[in-house]
């Protein structure tokens, strides 16, 4: 319930004029600045309908978003605007905060400080400061012991072990079985394999929209065959020195070797593997060559054993050398949830919470075109409801059908729609390889729904 004159007054403007987008807007921002915070949210919803890619809307979507606690659903919104080299500077201060909330505080720094180096007004002390690396000892020259971690020279990379494996992915059974067959059975049946030529390694390249569920699958893979798993990101390997770009590129495919079986896996690996037609400084260009060179190996055994697993939400612009055989050569596409994955992944987002007689199927119904961080956003926010009830209740109160529902129902799925307007670009007038045939279902609507 509001409590200001003057906001009611601009919310009864609005009322009377739904379609003037710079009074939705002034009132958007003037509920967020208040610090309400679930009004904003919904007014700045309205304007986004008014103006899908209007900065100053996504930007306050967000910002509601992150002080909601709802990180996902920050970073889903912001990612289409975020893709463009040109895009305003503070959405990159609210991807860093979102970022740092999900735990990325590498990705959270590399968002911030290209920010602020673009529009230094958008310093912040206390972000920076959390933001700030903290020191850590020198790793030993040798190889560690397999499962610990083990810093890459210059790259902090680390090795880890998996906790989770396919039982914990929901859904997504044709992709699954894509990585068994190129990945994970060629190490679990060598001899089966060398009897056909095909030895253990290689590459997958991972596609699909943001929050999909790419990283999650590649954690899944390492975990089912209880291989290392080395989680690559930008702030591991790109560094303003030339040659140490390189240099840290080399040392995390050398640690991967050391222990193998190992999965590496790179995210966002658009900004390592990018067309070198479209770079216009020759060090970048270089680290595309430098690897292209690591996939191939020395000789033909120097990977064997490391299967290398990328993702990416923009395959186009992906250099296209890397789908040489021997290198990403398979493309698989991370598609939504379906309605079953989706009742599957809100059965595992709420297993920890107190719970009433759950009918997740009725939610999935509701929740056409949401991917997971949507649906983790979804649980968030009914959540944080429930949690207002049970402290006025003095207890805790269980989570209901009705509580997610009531959620689901005000949400819109936050990047499936945009992902796909550009993939339709690339399906119905780049596609003369054929390389993107797999997304024609859903670009043609036999797939998906008007939702999106």
């Amino acid at each position: 319930m509001l409590d200001d004159a003057g906001l009611h007054a601009l919310r009864e403007a609005a009322r009377l004029s739904p379609d003037n987008l710079p009074l939705r807007r002034h009132l958007a921002e003037q509920l967020l600045a208040k610090g309400y915070l679930a009004e904003a949210e919904a007014e700045f919803r309205a304007a986004l309908v008014l103006s899908p890619q209007d900065p100053d809307v996504v930007a306050g979507l967000a910002e509601a978003f992150v002080r909601q606690s709802a990180h996902g659903p920050a970073l889903s919104v912001l990612e289409p605007l975020l893709a463009e080299p040109d895009h305003a500077p503070r959405l990159g201060v609210i991807a860093a905060r979102a970022l740092l909330g999900e735990g990325d505080v590498a990705g959270a720094a590399r968002r911030y400080h290209d920010a602020v180096s673009r529009d230094p007004s958008l310093s912040d002390p206390d972000l920076a400061a959390r933001l700030a690396p903290q020191p850590v000892p020198s790793p030993p020259p040798q190889a560690a012991p397999s499962g610990a971690p083990y810093s890459a020279g210059g790259a902090d990379a680390e090795v880890e072990r998996s906790r989770v494996s396919f039982a914990d992915v929901a859904g997504m059974e044709a992709v699954k079985d894509a990585l068994r067959m190129k990945l994970l059975l060629p190490v679990q049946q060598p001899e089966l394999f060398a009897a056909f030529g095909k030895r253990a390694g290689g590459g997958v390249l991972l596609y699909g929209p943001p929050g999909a569920g790419k990283t999650h699958l590649a954690r899944a893979a390492a975990g089912e065959l209880g291989a290392a798993f080395v989680n690559v990101g930008l702030a591991d390997i790109l560094d303003m020195y030339i040659g140490s770009s390189e240099r840290n590129l080399r040392a995390t495919f050398e640690m991967a070797r050391r222990n193998r079986p190992c999965v590496l896996f790179f995210d966002e690996v658009d900004a390592l593997a990018a067309r070198r037609s479209d770079m216009r400084q020759a060090h970048h260009r270089q680290l595309v060559n430098q690897f292209l060179a690591e996939l191939d190996g020395v000789d033909e055994n120097a990977n064997e054993g490391v299967l290398v697993l990328a993702a990416t939400n923009a395959p186009w612009y992906i250099d296209v050398a890397f789908r040489r055989p021997g290198r990403f050569d398979q493309l698989v596409f991370v598609p939504p949830p379906d309605p079953a994955a989706r009742a599957a992944i809100l059965r595992i987002l709420c297993r920890d919470k107190p719970l009433a007689e759950m009918d997740f199927d009725a939610v999935a119904k509701v929740t056409d075109g949401f991917v997971g961080a949507d649906l983790k956003g979804v649980v968030d926010r009914a959540v944080e409801s429930k949690l207002h009830q049970s402290i006025s209740a003095g207890r805790p109160l269980p989570l209901t059908t009705h509580d997610l529902l009531a959620v689901a129902r005000a949400t819109r799925p936050t990047a499936v729609k945009e992902w796909l307007g550009t993939a339709r670009n690339y399906v119905l007038h780049a596609n003369d390889s054929g390389a993107w045939d797999e997304l024609m279902p859903w670009i043609d609507g036999k797939r998906g729904n008007a939702r999106w």
